[in-house]
């Protein structure tokens, strides 16, 4: 019977040497960073004068 415990134990040895151990836990605050969506600094606001350049109509395109 000490012969099983000493084959378990040699083949956890084995697979300790392969694999080695786990990597440490990652905190989740180290995983993220907080950036602004929009600098204020170049922040651009709602032209509703210039919005036309972007509007895209398929009737129009026709001349319908």
């Amino acid at each position: 019977m000490n012969k099983g415990l000493t084959t378990e134990a040699a083949e956890a040895a084995v697979r300790h040497t392969r694999f080695g151990s786990l990597p440490e836990r990652i905190r989740l605050e180290e995983m993220t960073t907080e950036v602004e969506a929009a600098p204020t600094g170049g922040a651009t606001s709602y032209d509703p004068e210039g919005s036309w350049k972007f509007y895209s109509c398929l009737a129009l395109d026709l001349g319908l």
